[in-house]
């Protein structure tokens, strides 16, 4: 390719500080060094997680300016030395949480961490030298973010954080496994392992939510508690397996008092994913004693400890945290995707709206609203237009 060994001029959408909107600016992005991959990112989305950064939330974590984003898809420029899994012209996924394959957390069943490559929320220039990859015209750096920084038109990553995967899925459609869809999905199916019959609750009804309800119901659980304060958020969750709502503003008593009473006790798993201990508390007393089980997916940026007692845990219920939904990216996420073209998550009710990537802040806007699961940005009009159907409608 003629890019190959050379810097490419293309767009990014840069944050200059915290809250300011983002600017659609020309960067520089050099070359891939040693084990880094050049990709070209064709669909990106917005999370929750990059909101949280976008407005600097954790004091220890802001780096300005900076390029966020970590869910998207798209294909392989070029390579640097080293690189054997990939090459140009590869379908892939960027992961926040990378699989060297060598550490002693790569090499151990019990964890998808990985020492070099795992999610780190402080790090924000590439492994090998230190430096950014991004720099604007007049040559000031940009500072990268969670090993992905997919908010550009071409990104550099490490190869441990890029996933190869087979060519004929759709990568509008997988771009959701970057993050929000994996971590859901395999917060009920790898963390908690929720079984036929069973009883969860959710609180949080966003895309990582309704992604663990909808693996809840696959699992066969019989009940799916969906807690949210936005009531339009029932309306999808209905699709994807939820069974009751509850509005914590139209409660008279904690939610999980009501919970043990609809429940006889509590439910046997709950899953807390928005971000917030006063939820967590509630979501881990929502589980019944002796065997309830609370999965913490939400990210939560306030210094604050668990709001537990130690003897608290003498009541038989467990607590536990879930990094990308316990996934080892470049091991077992093509398998993940072949399963989902195979029709055994329907991804298209993740997908609430598309738009062009130079808007970017109306996508941003929709998230704060409460009015987006995931809006799929695209790069290129052409081939939007070609895998994915438009869609205005809300949630």
């Amino acid at each position: 390719m003629a890019t190959t060994g050379k810097a490419i001029t293309c767009k990014a959408a840069v944050v200059w500080g915290p809250g300011e909107p983002f600017v659609i600016e020309q960067i520089l992005v050099d070359p891939p060094q040693k084990m880094e991959v050049r990709v070209k990112i064709l669909f990106t989305s917005i999370c929750h997680t990059d909101l949280g950064s976008w407005k600097g939330e954790n004091e220890a974590q802001r780096a300005f300016p900076r390029i966020l984003g970590h869910e998207a898809a798209g294909i392989v420029e070029s390579v640097g030395g080293g690189v054997k899994d990939m090459k140009e012209g590869d379908h892939v996924i960027p992961i926040f949480n990378g699989e060297c394959g060598e550490c002693k957390y790569c090499k151990n069943d019990r964890t998808n961490m990985c020492k070099s490559f795992g999610v780190n929320p402080m790090k924000s220039t590439m492994f090998n030298d230190g430096k950014c990859r991004f720099s604007t015209k007049e040559g000031k750096p940009i500072f990268h973010f969670l090993n992905t920084s997919t908010f550009s038109e071409y990104t550099v990553l490490d190869s441990a954080c890029v996933v190869k995967i087979d060519p004929q899925a759709p990568l509008h459609k997988m771009s959701l496994l970057s993050c929000c869809v994996s971590t859901g999905v395999g917060a009920a199916w790898n963390t908690a392992d929720v079984q036929a019959g069973s009883s969860v609750a959710i609180f949080g009804l966003g895309s990582v939510g309704l992604a663990a309800a909808e693996r809840a119901r696959a699992r066969g659980a019989s009940m799916i508690i969906g807690i949210d304060t936005n009531p339009e958020k029932f309306i999808k969750g209905r699709l994807l397996g939820v069974t009751d709502y509850l509005n914590p503003k139209n409660l008279s008593k904690p939610v999980h008092e009501v919970i043990r009473e609809m429940t006889g006790g509590g439910v046997d798993y709950s899953f807390e994913c928005v971000g917030n201990l006063d939820v967590l508390r509630e979501a881990f007393l929502s589980t019944h004693e002796g065997w309830g089980y609370t999965v913490v997916l939400g990210i939560h940026p306030s210094p604050r400890m668990l709001p537990l007692h130690p003897m608290e845990l003498f009541d038989g219920r467990s607590i536990v945290g879930s990094i990308f939904g316990g996934f080892k990216g470049k091991t077992q996420l093509p398998y993940f995707a072949k399963k989902c073209m195979a029709g055994v998550l329907n991804l298209d009710e993740f997908i609430t709206q598309e738009l062009p990537f130079e808007k970017i802040n109306e996508a941003l806007q929709l998230l704060i609203d409460g009015k987006s699961l995931r809006c799929l940005l695209h790069f290129d009009p052409s081939r939007m237009q070609q895998h994915f159907h438009y869609n205005t409608d809300m949630l």
